[in-house]
């Protein structure tokens, strides 16, 4: 198959198109990946105050860090696989 010029225009047209989505998508991305640096004080407080009332006591927060994994999605694959497991019953 023998390739014409518009053939490698439109080719190059829609690899410059790619690269302008894909740019796009990265500054979303890291728009969306969230702050990078300490914990904000309100946040620290909201969250010690969250655990003093689940605890009924006064706790002391140690460590506070930002996840980088989604926790749903993290909950969801462990139920999946825990919902693989087998009970294994003696038969008589």
């Amino acid at each position: 198959m023998t390739s014409t010029p518009m053939d490698v225009a439109r080719l190059a047209d829609l690899v410059e198109e790619m690269q302008r989505r894909i740019t796009k998508l990265e500054k979303q991305l890291a728009e969306a990946q969230g702050p990078q640096g300490p914990v904000p004080i309100d946040t620290i407080l909201a969250i010690s105050a969250a655990v003093a009332a689940y605890l009924g006591k006064k706790a002391t927060v140690r460590q506070i860090h930002y996840s980088h994994t989604n926790s749903w999605a993290r909950m969801g694959r462990s139920n999946i696989h825990a919902s693989h497991t087998f009970t294994h019953t003696r038969s008589h």
